[in-house]
């Protein structure tokens, strides 16, 4: 059983899996993330035309059996289906590729490794179909009708809860909702998890099934989503681009394995990346906007720098939190332009491909992050074509990916939620002859 120390330890990422409107899987995802392609369709929900929704695009995961499509009635029973949430089985799905990547999913895992092995793992938003559902049940037919799987179904922890039941992994089982911070802050916690001795191993990150005619309703009221390219789904979501004017409502799942390096280097395992600093902050501001100087978001970068002990030369990339809103996007820029002044780093926000995943975005986006430090290929701004003026110095990638430059081997990415709860997450490359 791991011991309780008082000294950090590093932490690595040995494995790591996507469900995404681009599809199912990481070598799939990230080769159509860096070819440009948008995940956006139109809604796919009966009877959502009779709702008068003005937003009527989103990112939806592939069905089917075709490459990159999550085949549900291929990998669960209908049984199996009924008994989980979606949220649920998407995060089963990216945690199944994840621990496979990691060679920590065998059937022979001791019970040391199980004992030795936790989840942290939360979304953003409750299943509202399920409660639209039952609700409609309950009026309508009454009492007995109620599905007894109701309240499991809907509980942010239970995805945490089923990858650790179907594993067995005993530390700590840990769920965290703080809206669209959702998967940075699983990520940072299970890092910290490890860092002080809780566990030797973490898998984590967020999921989240929130297309909805009650979701997409909700965000519209509050004027959030985008509305002026209904008949272009695929251009709807242009973060940095002057003419955004909304975010775009996405579903999926990120989730990976974390390790404490010793860990690693004694399996033998491949070593995708280090985690090397987390940074929180509170907005205090409002309750769904942050101050025009990006206060917040300063804040928990410079502090996850601190963790790191990086100085900004180091950084190379910031996978931005950027979700197509006018206000969010121009704060987050003033944020980074602060901290990091000249430096020319590359800034994408690649929820221009994927949309904004909510409570999944943070650990699907700190994914791409690592696969941007492994491959030094650094995704671009998709659907950007004019910057604002204000951020014209700025290097946003444009057009095409960016190589890494040379010998620069830390990222950061940023997720920012309702309610002012900020996060930022610094990864390093690793290499196992140079890395201190």
């Amino acid at each position: 059983m791991t011991a309780c120390v008082s000294v950090g330890r590093r932490v690595v990422v040995t494995g790591i899996g996507l469900v995404t409107c681009l599809g199912v899987g990481v070598e799939h995802v990230w080769r159509r993330l860096l070819r440009g392609d948008s995940g956006i369709t139109h809604v796919k929900i009966r009877e959502f035309e009779n709702t008068k929704i003005p937003c009527t695009v989103a990112g939806h995961i592939p069905r089917g059996s075709s490459i990159g499509d999550l085949n549900m009635e291929q990998l669960y029973s209908t049984a199996e289906q009924r008994e989980m949430s979606t949220m649920s089985l998407y995060a089963l799905e990216a945690a199944r590729e994840a621990l496979k990547m990691a060679k920590w999913d065998s059937p022979s895992l001791t019970e040391e490794g199980k004992l030795e092995t936790g989840v942290a793992v939360g979304s953003g938003m409750v299943g509202l179909d399920d409660i639209y559902e039952v609700a409609e049940t309950l009026y309508k037919q009454g009492y007995r009708k109620v599905d007894p799987r109701f309240v499991p179904r809907i509980l942010i922890n239970i995805p945490a809860g089923l990858i650790s039941m179907k594993y067995g992994f005993q530390g700590p089982n840990h769920a965290v909702s703080t809206a669209c911070t959702t998967g940075l802050h699983a990520t940072g916690d299970a890092f910290r998890f490890i860092k002080y001795g809780d566990a030797n191993v973490m898998v984590c990150g967020g999921t989240e099934a929130c297309i909805s005619p009650i979701g997409l309703a909700g965000f519209a009221k509050m004027r959030a989503l985008s509305t002026k390219f209904n008949d272009t789904p695929h251009k709807a979501s242009r973060p940095f681009d002057e003419s955004r004017d909304g975010f775009v409502m996405s579903e999926g799942a990120g989730i990976m394995v974390l390790e404490e390096l010793e860990h690693a280097k004694a399996r033998g395992v491949d070593i995708l990346a280090e985690v090397k600093g987390y940074g929180l902050s509170g907005e205090a501001h409002h309750i769904s906007s942050p101050t025009e100087s990006g206060r917040g978001a300063e804040l928990c970068m410079t502090k996850a720098l601190h963790e790191a002990k990086v100085d900004i030369s180091e950084i190379g990339y910031i996978n931005a939190h950027a979700t197509s809103t006018p206000v969010g996007d121009a704060a987050e820029l003033r944020a980074i332009s602060r901290v990091f002044g000249n430096n020319k780093l590359a800034i994408s926000s690649t929820k221009g491909a994927v949309g904004h995943l909510l409570g999944a975005a943070g650990s699907v986006e700190s994914i791409f992050t690592i696969l941007a430090l492994k491959t030094r290929n650094i995704p671009f701004n998709t659907n950007l074509q004019n910057e604002d003026k204000e951020f014209k110095d700025l290097n946003l990638v444009k057009g095409e990916p960016q190589l890494m430059p040379s010998g620069v081997t830390h990222a950061v990415t940023n997720s920012f939620g309702f309610g002012g709860t900020n996060a930022s997450l610094c990864l390093a490359s690793y290499n196992s002859h140079t890395s201190q």
